[in-house]
């Protein structure tokens, strides 16, 4: 008799979707997916889209015409690189995700992929949620005329979603709002400077 599997607990999403593996912390759970759309003559626009569960953060947006497995690794790295690797990365089952090239390269690094199930979008419902307010706030609204003014104007929306747009399951506070040093009350900016890189005394000015 096959052993009895341990229960599994899911996460309800406010649409009615689920998925595994709730992320417990800035890191633990990242997924990727793909976006679609064209510029205004009608070539193809490809978004690969990375972010963390957690957070809510959109770590990356890589517009291009075309993008394969070896676009999905040169992305990873640069993200590894700068942030560290997630325990966890989770995608759909496309070909570009699971090419034997990224998935040797993710398990040489120890990073465990999860794979949804074929044809179960919402079971990579962070994901899906990020994709459908990407096309719904900006794509469905722009005429993209280049591939430059799309990727210009999409990292401006990314900046944005990260920094400053409120989020209802963070309290509607970003993921990553942009930190601010206030400046001590009543000290001109230029007196500050000056003080801090050894320069005169503000009355010997």
């Amino acid at each position: 008799m096959p052993q009895k599997q341990p229960k599994r607990g899911r996460l309800w999403l406010n649409d009615g979707s689920c998925i595994r593996l709730r992320p417990q912390y800035r890191g633990h759970v990242w997924s990727y997916d793909f976006v679609a759309d064209r510029t205004h003559d009608g070539k193809a626009l490809r978004m690969l889209t990375v972010i963390d569960e957690h957070s809510r953060e959109c770590l990356a947006i890589h517009v291009e015409r075309q993008l394969k497995s070896d676009d999905v690794l040169a992305v990873l790295t640069d993200l590894f690189a700068r942030r560290g690797p997630p325990v966890h990365i989770r995608s759909d089952n496309g070909a570009e995700f699971t090419a034997t090239a990224v998935r040797e390269w993710l398990s040489r690094i120890g990073v465990k992929t999860l794979f949804i199930e074929p044809g179960s979008p919402w079971e990579n419902g962070y994901n899906e949620s990020f994709n459908r307010k990407l096309r719904d706030e900006l794509l469905n609204g722009e005429i993209f005329y280049t591939l430059k003014e799309a990727q210009i104007l999409i990292g401006r929306w990314r900046q944005h979603y990260n920094t400053l747009r409120p989020h209802s399951s963070l309290s509607y506070l970003p993921p990553a709002p942009e930190a601010i040093m206030p400046r001590p009350a009543g000290l001109p900016y230029a007196t500050l400077r000056s003080a801090q890189q050894g320069g005169p005394h503000p009355a010997g000015l």
